[in-house]
């Protein structure tokens, strides 16, 4: 694929996306939040990672990536009538829950089953055959838990971008912490004008506030950002290739939901 090539649904016009889809009729859903992911990363981090890795699978593979979305549904609690979510919930050892800057992007499960199964019905109406769906971890496990009904609904075949635990998963896997060690490294390798370094405490035995993984501060690298991307980008793209050639050869109502 040319690099130079558009993948963006959003800015191809109708005769280029045809084309793309007469290549590789796959959509990538980038699900996003806008959400604390500490004080040295953007609070779009969630979808800016997935979206960049997807663009690198586009180019790849072949297919159109998404808008990311920015609403996804997350742990809830509600304390004298304050309701606090995700992370306020997990980042403050030892104390009460509280509002972090930023978040903004809660919604009910219901309803971000209603907008995918929307997106979805419009994705297979579009010509889509697959449909890779990753990103914020809450919104991934529920795309993952609804996707064969929707797969048997709309002949899609679906899947996401995490593999099965391994021995450095914090590492070389997409999105497998909360803005630690490996959200950091894949913001450093996609996004490093966007990640500051210099925000979070200088004191080692200091844990910076609502992060849960590995100390970004130690283990986290642009290099290690790229070396995960490249590993996984690899593994996706041979599992999307076979994916395509069972959609070239299978009707479409004898697809479905994979992984």
């Amino acid at each position: 694929m040319n690099q130079r090539e558009r993948v963006m649904y959003a800015e191809l016009t109708p005769m280029e996306f045809r084309e793309r889809l007469r290549q590789a009729p796959i959509a990538y859903l980038p699900l996003g939040t806008l959400e604390w992911h500490g004080e040295h990363l953007p609070l779009g981090s969630d979808g800016l990672q997935s979206q960049g890795f997807f663009v690198h699978l586009a180019h790849e593979v072949g297919g159109v990536v998404l808008p990311m979305l920015f609403v996804g549904p997350d742990s809830r609690v509600v304390v004298q009538g304050r309701e606090f979510y995700g992370m306020d919930n997990h980042g403050f050892e030892g104390e009460a829950p509280h509002h972090l800057d930023g978040s903004a992007y809660w919604v009910e499960e219901e309803l971000f089953r209603q907008l995918l199964n929307a997106i979805f019905g419009q994705l297979a109406r579009a010509g889509f055959k697959i449909v890779v769906a990753h990103g914020h971890g809450p919104s991934t496990e529920e795309f993952w838990r609804n996707a064969p009904q929707w797969s048997d609904k709309y002949g899609l075949v679906m899947f996401h971008c995490w593999r099965e635990p391994v021995a450095d998963e914090d590492y070389l896997g997409i999105q497998t912490d909360h803005a630690a060690a490996n959200e950091t490294s894949l913001m450093m390798a996609l996004h490093p004008e966007l990640v500051h370094m210099a925000n979070l405490p200088k004191d080692p035995d200091k844990w910076p506030v609502a992060i849960s993984g590995k100390d970004p501060r130690t283990s986290a690298s642009a290099a290690r950002g790229h070396e995960a991307i490249r590993v996984q980008g690899d593994r996706m793209a041979g599992i999307l290739r076979v994916a395509l050639a069972r959609v070239r050869s299978t009707p479409t109502r004898a697809l479905g939901h994979e992984m």
